[in-house]
């Protein structure tokens, strides 16, 4: 029993994700269709290509902590794949579980910290990838909106107008983290601005004190890419893995596309609706997008599943977002034990430790 409530008191959070995430997509996926015939027609799948599907998901791991990997062995060049893989996963694991995915940053800060990265180079390296990806995902998605918007303006007409605001508030991330990087100074004064405006309304209690912690992050983000260096060629090489991370990444619903014994469509009309319906998802801010891919899958595929649309969902989401949240957990367990040597502790805990550590060494000078 208190092994059990002991279990409960860890990972209650992932608990609550699981429960209301798996709420929305039952509540979504039956009010139209039976459970008894979901299965039904699931007992034909073919086994390979669901297979092939986690292999992306799979792929798009390898391919992040490679990444991570790169940037790491830039400041530490002793640093191992599997150690950085463990980053990658607690990013990925963490941000699954939590709104707005907030929970994987503070948990590779924590990671790293752990693994003898200091908090000055930690930062600089997620500032670097955060950059990198948003930027890179950008191009990759417009490029892919832009070749296949004329079949889907004609063909889901609904929410193609939240696919561009999707891409509206891409731009805007970019923009801002850009000025974060290079340019603080220019949002400091509306930011103090904004936090007087909340003070008068009750909103935040302290505007100075609450200012000065978030223009410390700003500094730490920026003082993170003169950490890291200008090494161009460097983060070319991450665009370009970030690319063939995105391209295999957007194969999952084609797989999932043949499992259910289709093969009409092409395989880059599969991916430009995943692209799609990304740009709509991103725009809900719980746990894994939950209700907000459900809708935009059904918006987006229903014209290659037809009256298969519920369970292609299901095995989708089931595939690409549950199993890959109970993968993720036993890789972070084990990989957390072999290079930290203890569990993780609890996600709030380590996000204050990782915060609170900041400030108590000067990041390494840049190198040449």
């Amino acid at each position: 029993m208190y092994k059990l409530k002991r279990f409960f008191k860890r990972y209650w959070v992932t608990i609550l994700t699981l429960v209301l995430t798996m709420t929305i997509l039952l509540t979504l996926l039956f009010r139209k269709d039976t459970p008894q015939n979901t299965l039904q027609i699931m007992k034909h799948l073919r086994p390979f290509w669901v297979l092939l599907t986690f292999g992306t998901v799979a792929a798009t791991w390898l391919l992040e902590g490679a990444v991570y990997w790169m940037l790491a062995r830039r400041l530490h060049p002793g640093w191992a794949y599997g150690q950085a893989f463990l980053v990658a996963m607690s990013g990925i694991f963490y941000g699954s579980i939590t709104p707005l995915s907030s929970g994987g940053p503070p948990m590779q800060l924590y990671c790293m910290n752990k693994m003898g990265i200091a908090p000055g180079e930690s930062a600089a390296v997620i500032s670097a990838k955060s950059v990198t990806y948003q930027i890179t995902m950008f191009l990759f998605s417009l490029s892919m909106i832009c070749t296949a918007l004329p079949f889907f303006t004609q063909n889901v007409s609904k929410m193609m107008w939240l696919t561009a605001f999707g891409l509206l508030a891409n731009v805007v991330l970019i923009a801002g983290l850009l000025l974060v990087s290079f340019k603080a100074d220019l949002i400091t004064r509306p930011l103090q601005a904004i936090l007087r405006g909340l003070a008068k309304l009750h909103l935040v209690k302290n505007p100075e004190q609450t200012g000065s912690r978030i223009t410390g992050q700003f500094d730490t983000f920026r003082e993170g890419f003169r950490t890291i260096g200008r090494g161009w060629k460097l983060y070319l090489a991450i665009c370009a893995i970030t690319v063939i991370q995105l391209a295999v990444g957007s194969l999952d619903t084609y797989c999932v596309y043949r499992a259910f014994g289709f093969h009409d469509a092409s395989p880059w009309l599969l991916m430009s609706a995943k692209i799609f319906a990304m740009m709509v998802a991103s725009l809900v801010p719980l746990p894994g997008n939950s209700g907000g891919f459900e809708a935009a899958f059904n918006a987006f595929f229903r014209i290659f599943f037809s009256t298969m649309i519920t369970p292609a969902l299901l095995v989708w989401r089931v595939v690409t977002y549950y199993a890959g949240m109970a993968v993720g957990f036993l890789v972070v367990s084990a990989l957390t034990r072999r290079y930290i040597g203890s569990p993780l502790p609890h996600l709030f805990h380590a996000a204050s430790h990782s915060f609170s550590r900041k400030k108590r060494k000067k990041p390494r000078q840049p190198l040449s």
